[in-house]
C-alpha cells in the first residue's frame, strides 16, 4: 500500500461526514431563524429524528434505497450528492496541498463554496454569513499560507468585488433594472481573497461563458426571454474550484493563447 493512501482514505471518509454536516448548513440556513445544530438530524417529512445508523454520509442513502425508514418518503438525492463532492474536494485537495494550513484552509474555502452553490441554485441567493467572513479569512488565509501572498489576496478580493460591482452598476445605467445580485459580487471578493487576483480572468471569463450557455438554453426551455433568471453563484464558485485544483493547467492555457495558438 501507497504510504499516501491512509491519508487519502481518511480524507475521503472526513470529507463525507463534513459534507453531510453541510447538508444541514444548505437546508437551513436558508430559513429564517434557523439552526444549523438544533434539532437534531429528522426527516423533513415526518418529523422523526432519525438514529445514528440513518446518518452514515452516502452509506445510509444506498442503504435506505433513498426513502426514509420511518415514512418512506423520498430522501432528496442532494444529501448524497453533497456528501460525495465534499469527499472527493477533500481527496483533492489533501492531494495537492498534504495535511498542511494551505490545505485546511482550502478545504474550509471548497465547503463554502459547495454550500453557496447549493444554496443558490435552491434559494438564487448567496448568504452573507458565508461570503462576507470568507473573504477576511482568505485574506488571513494569505498571511498563514505559503501558497498566496497578501498583497495577491489582497488585490484579488478589491479586484473582485470591484470588476462585478462596475459590471453590475453598468448594466443598472443601461437597462435600468439590477442584472446582478449583491452577493455574487461579495463571493468574487471572496474568491479574489482566497486565490488572489491571477485567477480572477480565469474565473470570470469561464464562469460568463457556461452560465451564458446555460442561460441561452433556459430562456428556450423557459420562454421567457430576458426575463429568464438563473443563479450565476454556481458557475462562480465551479470556476473557482476548477482553477484551484487545475491551476497549472489553466496557466498552460494562458500561456497557449498569448503565444496564438503555438
Amino acid at each position: 500500500m501507497d504510504a499516501a493512501t491512509p491519508t487519502l482514505l481518511f480524507a475521503l471518509v472526513f470529507g463525507a461526514i463534513v459534507g453531510s454536516f453541510l447538508n444541514v448548513v444548505i437546508l437551513r440556513l436558508p430559513t429564517e431563524h434557523g439552526s444549523i445544530v438544533f434539532p437534531a438530524s429528522h426527516c423533513p417529512r415526518c418529523q422523526t429524528t432519525l438514529s445514528w445508523y440513518e446518518n452514515i454520509p452516502i452509506f445510509s442513502f444506498l442503504v435506505l434505497r433513498g426513502q426514509c425508514r420511518h415514512c418512506h418518503g423520498k430522501i432528496s438525492w442532494q444529501y448524497p450528492m453533497v456528501e460525495l463532492s465534499m469527499a472527493l474536494l477533500s481527496v483533492a485537495i489533501i492531494h495537492r496541498f498534504g495535511l498542511t494550513v494551505t490545505g485546511a484552509g482550502y478545504f474550509l474555502f471548497c465547503a463554502a463554496l459547495l454550500v453557496i452553490i447549493w444554496i443558490d441554485v435552491r434559494h438564487q441567493i448567496i448568504p452573507d454569513v458565508i461570503s462576507l467572513p470568507g473573504i477576511v479569512l482568505g485574506f488571513v488565509f494569505s498571511l498563514v499560507s505559503p501558497a498566496l501572498s497578501w498583497q495577491s489576496s489582497l488585490i484579488g478580493l478589491l479586484l473582485g468585488g470591484g470588476v462585478l460591482y462596475a459590471i453590475a452598476l453598468l448594466y443598472y445605467l443601461w437597462k435600468k433594472q439590477e442584472g446582478m445580485g449583491g452577493g455574487d459580487i461579495k463571493l468574487l471578493a471572496m474568491i479574489g481573497a482566497f486565490l488572489g487576483w491571477q485567477a480572477l480572468p480565469f474565473v470570470i471569463f469561464a464562469s460568463s461563458l457556461f452560465g451564458s450557455l446555460i442561460g441561452i438554453l433556459a430562456m428556450i426551455k423557459q420562454k421567457k426571454g430576458g426575463k429568464t433568471r438563473i443563479p450565476f453563484g454556481p458557475f462562480l464558485s465551479i470556476a473557482a474550484l476548477v482553477y484551484l485544483l487545475f491551476t497549472e493547467q489553466v496557466i498552460q492555457l494562458y500561456r497557449f493563447y498569448l503565444n496564438g495558438g503555438f
